[in-house]
């Protein structure tokens, strides 16, 4: 059974660096051909696919956040992380780590709260 778990700081002083780590356990970051994304929702908003980086360790963002963002993995500790800069509050929002398979997003974690205040 694959899951994830999330991990960062629950609040963030705006135009701080974010950074979150995925910790994955049941199953390798590198094992083909999966992809491991991150996804965050804001209060009254749909979610929104931000990026992902891939068994290969390619990586895709979201156009309207490549410029701030970076997503990386340590495949010693199975982990990938994001990091945003210059967080504002827009960016508070739950932020979940998801992997991708031939089906879709098949296992999240439970997801963790970002706040960054005005």
């Amino acid at each position: 059974q694959v899951q994830l778990q999330e991990s960062g700081p629950g609040l963030v002083k705006p135009s701080h660096p974010l950074s979150l780590t995925c910790t994955v356990s049941g199953g390798s970051i590198t094992t083909n051909y999966y992809a491991w994304s991150w996804i965050r929702q804001s209060p009254g908003k749909g979610p929104e696919w931000m990026g992902a980086i891939a068994f290969s360790g390619n990586t895709y963002y979201k156009p309207s956040l490549k410029s701030r963002m970076s997503i990386s993995r340590d495949t010693s500790k199975n982990q990938f992380v994001l990091q945003l800069s210059s967080v504002t509050p827009e960016d508070t929002a739950m932020y979940y780590c998801t992997r991708i398979g031939a089906e879709g997003y098949d296992y999240w974690g439970q997801g963790t709260q970002v706040t960054v205040p005005s």
